[in-house]
């Protein structure tokens, strides 16, 4: 693999604290969150007893003031073990920069500490189950009455959902039609009217809790608007690219790591007098996927050190997961495919890891969605615009 060289020394040393944790914390233990559907709550408080959670956040919002490669670490460590939970990356990457960049004062102290002990788990309500990417759409409704919004409405496929104490919530909050009257409210899940559906029976990422939520006349503190009122959307537009991002280090690790259970699987395995791995097909598909893997780890770390210096594009941001997932989706399929019978048993992290990589495709904005924005921003300025049909 070509030496990285975005990771300061700094970094490496807190890879190898989230590598120990890793090791001693989630390993022995994955098998029993993934039958249970859902991770104790002691290994939130464990991980933020050592600085893993939410690393970005400054140390004057009672975070440990690193930046985005601290929490890519945390990610890229995660994801070279297959684990998909306890879902750090949605805490550290995704919920709270909502906070640090568009909170209050009284939201970054009442919250951010507390995501950052990990005595607060976040989760973010945004998919509903008419609209899916489509948050312009969204039917979630959020009355103002006096000093509190009267929240209605619906979440569906809400990662944490089940176990977060907030939600950052996406709803609409005026008669402005499409992105115009959308907000986001931060909204505490113990309030009356917060009600949690099932939890959902997903083919793969089975440790990770994911619901359906409820809001029957929910009564929020209007000082729990985040950013302006009907200026949701454009928040949410913001840190778009560092979510996607996000997927895609965990797709780009996710995939080195199969390569490598693969090529020590078939260097052991016995096969027509000698071993898997002598055979020229088999050397073939590992050395394309390696190529390919290769490849796209220079344009994550690319795409990660533009991110950090405030110069990655949106548009790049979805090429980067659009490029990344679909890989991974190769990878896992062909590496299982290499495994032979052993590769169907979920002993083997290669199972787990081919049904779990199937969501990268939809999550954090489908493949079909990047495509459109990319696809769009290719031909803006070279043709008239027309109104969508």
């Amino acid at each position: 693999m070509i030496p990285r060289t975005i990771f300061s020394p700094e970094h490496d040393l807190f890879r190898d604290t989230v590598r120990r944790f890793v090791a001693e914390e989630v390993v022995p233990h994955y098998a029993e969150w993934e039958s249970a559907g859902e991770v104790p709550r002691d290994v939130w408080r464990a991980a933020g007893k050592i600085g893993l959670l939410c690393p970005m956040v400054p140390e004057s919002d009672g975070g440990p003031g690193g930046d985005f490669l601290h929490g890519a670490v945390v990610t890229e460590e995660m994801a070279r073990v297959g684990a998909v939970a306890p879902t750090f990356y949605l805490q550290n990457d995704i919920v709270a920069p909502y906070l640090v960049h568009h909170g209050t004062t009284a939201q970054k102290q009442r919250f951010l500490p507390g995501m950052a002990s990990g005595e607060i788990v976040a989760a973010v309500g945004m998919s509903e189950p008419s609209g899916g990417s489509d948050l312009a759409n969204l039917r979630t409704t959020a009355r103002l009455d006096g000093d509190s919004y009267v929240v209605n409405g619906q979440k569906v496929f809400i990662t944490g959902g089940h176990t977060a104490d907030l939600l950052v919530l996406a709803v609409r909050t005026g008669e402005a039609p499409g992105a115009k009257g959308v907000s986001l409210l931060l909204v505490e899940t113990d309030r009356p009217g917060y009600h949690r559906g099932r939890t959902l029976d997903k083919i793969g990422c089975k440790a990770q809790d994911t619901s359906e939520l409820f809001f029957d006349d929910l009564r929020v503190s209007a000082s729990n608007l985040l950013g302006e009122s009907g200026r949701g959307f454009g928040v949410l537009m913001s840190e778009l690219a560092q979510e996607r991002l996000v997927q895609a280090v965990r797709a780009v690790s996710a995939s080195e790591a199969a390569l490598e259970w693969t090529i020590d699987y078939c260097a052991d395995r016995d096969m027509y007098g000698g071993t898997l791995a002598d055979m020229q097909n088999t050397r073939f598909v590992l050395a394309q996927l390696h190529a390919d893997t290769m490849a796209q780890r220079a344009f994550v770390d690319r795409a990660m050190s533009l991110h950090v210096a405030g110069e990655l594009d949106p548009v790049d941001a979805a090429a980067v997961k659009l490029t990344t997932t679909g890989l991974q989706g190769r990878v896992m399929d062909e590496c299982l495919q290499l495994f032979g019978g052993w590769g169907y048993m979920t002993e083997y992290p290669i199972a787990r890891a081919y049904v779990d990589a199937r969501m990268t495709r939809v999550g954090g904005g489908s493949a079909e969605v990047m495509k459109h924005l990319i696809g769009r921003a290719l031909f803006r300025g070279r043709t008239p615009e027309r109104k969508a049909r």
